[in-house]
This record gives C-alpha cells, sequence and structure tokens, in this order.
C-alpha cells in the first residue's frame, strides 16, 4: 500500500480553535475535553456539535449527569451558536442517568451501542464521563467492572464511523495513568485562573494525532456566542496576512508637528516603534492624536486603542473628528481580565480591516492595568511580543506611558521598554517662577541622528507649539544636572 490516506479536517465552528489544533478537528476521531467544573467543557462541546451538525452529518449527545437534559438545554439555549431548528432532527439527547445511577454498565454501553446503531450518527458526545468514574468508588469488583465497561465503550468510540469525545472533570495528573488517555486522538484541556479578584480562562490541545497543533496556553473568553479561542501570536512568521516588510532606508512620516518632525530629522521612520513617555498633564496624548491627524491628511488610515478613558471622556474635538469620519478606527479596552493575545487579536483585526498604516497605544500604563494579574507579572515579555507582532505588519506604532517626574532622576520607561522600540520622545516638567513648564526631548532614534536638545513645549488654543529651544531655567534639578539653557 503505497496511497497516502489524507485525512479530513472539521471546521469546529468555535472561534480560534482549529488555528491551535493545526487545521481543523480530525474526522472519525476520538478526542477527550477535560478541565476543572466550571472550564466550560459542555458549552464548548455543545458549540462544536451545533456548529458541526447537519441532516446529513448527525450527532448524538449522551448524557450521564443526575439532571435531565432539558435543564442543561435551558442554559445552553441563551448561546447564539444554540439552534431549535436542528433538535431532532440533526441532533438527540440521550439520557443515561438511570443506567449509570443504577450501577448497571452492560445497560449503559448497550443503551449507547443501540443508539449510535439505530441513529448511524457521525458524531457522538458523551457527558459527563467523570460520572461513571464517580459512581464506582465502592467495592474492588465495581471498579473493575468500570474499568471493563470504558475499556469496552473506548474500543467501540475507535472503531465507529464517527468522531466522538468524551467529556469529563479530568485532571491533568490523570493523563498520566489512566489509559483511555493512550487512545484516545485528541485531548483537549480547558483550566480557569482566579488570582484576586479576576479570573483567566485558558485551552491547550495537548495531544492531537496527525497533524502539528500550536503548543502553549492560549486564553479564551465565553460570551453570549459561545467561546472564542485566542490563539498565541509569537513573533517569527508573519502572522495574520502581514505584509511585505518597508524598504531601506524607510521613508519618514511626519508627527504632525513640523518641529518634532526636525528634531527627528525629518518625521518618524515607517515601521517603527515610537515610546512618548512623559508625566500626567504633559500632552502625550495630544502628540499621538497629531500623529493621526498627520496621516489622515496624507490619506492614510489609523487606529488607536485606549486603555485608561472610554471614548466619552476623551475631550478631544480633533480626534472625535477623526473617529467620525472614519479616518481613526478606536478601541476602548477597559476591562480587568484581559490577556495580551485577546488585545492583539482585537488590534490585527482592526488595522486588516481598515487597512491602518498608523497605531496608537494609548496608554502602557493603562494596559498594564486592563490585564489580568498573571499577564502583569510579565508585562515586559508581553510587550516584547506585541511590538515584535505589530512590526511584522509594516505599521507604525507609537505608544505612550505615563512616567512619575520625580525632578532629580531622569527614566524612561518603568518596565525597561527603550530597548523594545526604535524611538523614544520624553516630556519633563520643570518649575520657573512658580509654574510648571514643559520641556521636549528625543532620547533616541535607530539607526537615525536627531536633535539632543530640550525645548519648550505647550498646548495652546492652535495646537501644539515647540520652541527652537529652552528658555534657561537656572537652579532647577533635572536629571541629576543643572539646566542652564539649551
Amino acid at each position: 500500500m503505497t496511497d497516502k490516506l489524507d485525512l479530513r479536517r472539521l471546521a469546529t465552528g468555535v472561534p480560534g480553535l482549529d488555528t491551535i489544533l493545526g487545521g481543523g478537528l480530525p474526522e472519525l476521531s476520538f478526542n477527550i475535553i477535560g478541565g476543572a467544573p466550571g472550564s466550560g467543557k459542555t458549552t464548548f462541546a455543545q458549540q462544536i456539535m451545533f456548529g458541526l451538525a447537519a441532516p446529513d452529518r448527525k450527532a448524538l449527545f449522551f448524557t450521564a449527569m443526575g439532571e435531565p437534559p432539558v435543564k442543561m438545554l435551558r442554559y445552553q439555549q441563551q448561546f447564539s451558536f444554540f439552534d431549535f431548528d436542528k433538535i431532532g432532527s440533526s441532533i438527540e439527547f440521550i439520557s443515561l442517568a438511570p443506567q449509570v445511577e443504577e450501577g448497571n454498565y452492560d445497560a449503559v454501553l448497550a443503551q449507547i451501542l443501540e443508539q449510535v446503531r439505530l441513529h448511524k450518527p457521525a458524531l457522538v458526545f458523551i457527558d459527563s464521563f467523570r460520572s461513571f468514574v464517580e459512581g464506582a468508588r465502592g467495592e474492588q469488583t465495581e471498579i473493575a467492572e468500570l474499568q471493563t465497561f470504558v475499556q469496552k465503550l473506548v474500543a467501540h468510540m475507535t472503531t465507529w464511523r464517527a468522531t466522538s469525545f468524551l467529556i469529563g472533570e479530568y485532571t491533568n495528573n490523570e493523563a498520566d495513568r489512566n489509559p483511555i488517555f493512550t487512545v484516545a486522538d485528541g485531548i483537549i484541556w480547558l483550566s480557569q485562573y482566579v488570582q484576586r479578584n479576576t479570573m483567566s480562562r485558558k485551552i491547550q490541545v495537548v495531544k492531537i494525532r496527525g497533524q502539528k497543533q500550536r503548543p502553549g496556553l492560549h486564553p479564551f473568553r465565553i460570551d453570549r456566542d459561545g467561546i472564542e479561542v485566542f490563539a498565541r501570536i509569537l513573533p517569527g512568521a508573519a502572522p495574520l496576512g502581514a505584509r511585505p516588510p518597508v524598504p531601506l532606508p524607510p521613508p519618514r512620516l511626519s508627527t504632525g508637528v513640523p518641529t518634532l518632525d526636525d528634531m527627528l530629522d525629518g518625521g518618524i521612520p515607517a515601521g517603527y516603534t515610537v515610546l512618548i513617555v512623559g508625566p500626567t498633564g504633559s500632552g502625550k496624548t495630544m502628540l499621538a492624536t497629531e500623529f493621526l491627524a498627520a496621516g489622515a491628511a496624507n490619506g492614510e488610515t489609523g487606529v488607536i486603542a485606549l486603555f485608561e478613558r472610554s471614548p466619552a471622556q476623551m475631550m478631544n474635538e480633533k480626534l472625535d473628528r477623526l473617529v467620525s469620519t472614519g479616518r481613526v478606527s478606536m478601541l476602548s479596552v477597559r476591562a480587568l481580565d484581559l490577556s495580551t493575545d485577546e488585545m492583539l487579536h482585537e488590534l490585527i483585526g482592526r488595522i486588516d480591516s481598515t487597512g491602518a498604516t498608523r497605531v496608537v497605544l494609548d496608554s502602557l500604563s493603562g494596559f498594564e492595568m486592563a490585564l489580568a494579574p498573571e499577564y502583569r507579572e510579565d508585562f515586559r515579555d508581553s510587550l516584547y511580543r506585541l511590538t515584535a507582532v505589530l512590526a511584522t505588519k509594516g505599521v507604525t506604532i507609537v505608544m505612550t506611558s505615563e512616567m512619575e517626574d520625580r525632578f532629580h532622576e531622569l527614566r524612561f520607561s518603568p518596565y525597561g521598554s527603550g530597548v523594545l522600540v526604535d524611538a523614544v520622545i520624553v516630556q519633563r516638567y520643570v518649575e520657573l517662577q512658580c509654574e510648571l513648564r514643559t520641556l521636549i526631548g528625543v532620547v533616541k532614534v535607530r539607526g537615525s541622528k536627531h536633535s539632543r536638545q530640550l525645548r519648550d513645549f505647550a498646548i495652546t488654543d492652535t495646537g501644539i507649539e515647540i520652541g527652537d529651544t529652552a528658555a534657561p531655567y537656572d537652579g532647577v534639578l533635572l536629571g541629576n544636572a543643572q539646566l542652564r539653557g539649551g
């Protein structure tokens, strides 16, 4: 036999799941869906079932729980994937609870086999398979009967002309000693993590035969549409339809402030990542808005992600006009359980749908606060992945970051992110005759010369104004040195 057998892959209908499976679910495979109570296993399984079931692909859903199927369906029908028209035609729900409660495993197996023979399904689900195990914690004879039942059931499931699933409250430790995990073609694990007052959910494809899954833990979210998986996006191969690399040397893009363009030796190189850092109220968001407005004036579109304020709180007429005219797409993210990958998927989706070439993240401080606690712990790694992935899209990125101005020290980021970006613009406060004045300077532009001057920065009725040089501020301590003029 030399002909290669191609395994057909089924599109599961769960957003993001096919990506981490390596292209879809192998047809006729035997799969285990495991996880702790409340992790979303039943919702996950039924979303797959409703997505795949059709008149020519019937599904059987066996329930081994004590509660009747109607009670389970009462809650599952709240999800948008639930289709009443498929019940009784493409999907059948069958309760195994009476036989399970009696401990009559021969009757359970006979019921399953009879229903499979009668309906000839293409999809078979058994939920919760763990109920069999929990019901056999007595005599050794009963445990032996259960093991025999499991072996027979699994043997039948692996030979059915159906894609089958066992659903149960398994733990990771059981995978090492439970024989059913050895014969399974696919093992999918759902987990939930509670830290402080937030909860995050993750999914892992532990095993999938015949194809390469995407390794690691991937965040997912449950809402009214069901489960959505946010596959981890890693630097390297250009993800999600990346654009070709920017030619070298890259063209310069205007910041929207001519004097700042001069300080940058002609503007921001296209494709660069720029960090604007300064104390609260120094004008970082205004600078970012001018950057987007300059792009709009040149026929470009942009995306801005707001992590600190809602659109109603912006009080920025220029940004409002850019959004209302469609030149800028706005994301407002203020969740406290966000994952880096969820935000990346949303951001990349907006970039692709709008053709944006300029992106603003306002601000990194707010982004960190929007993340679930476990992601905040490795925020620097998240920043590296974020900037590296967006760089493959060919967009030019401006990120703002709030930094406490202590006057006696000069810092550019609380995350040590200066090495992760291509350019750094810093804003500082100085005190002059009982008045706070703002200075701006360019600290870094990779591969390019730039101004080393600190200059006056002001927001006026006509917009942003930057002086030719900074006025002399005698006696003001700044960056461990006296600033005595331009």
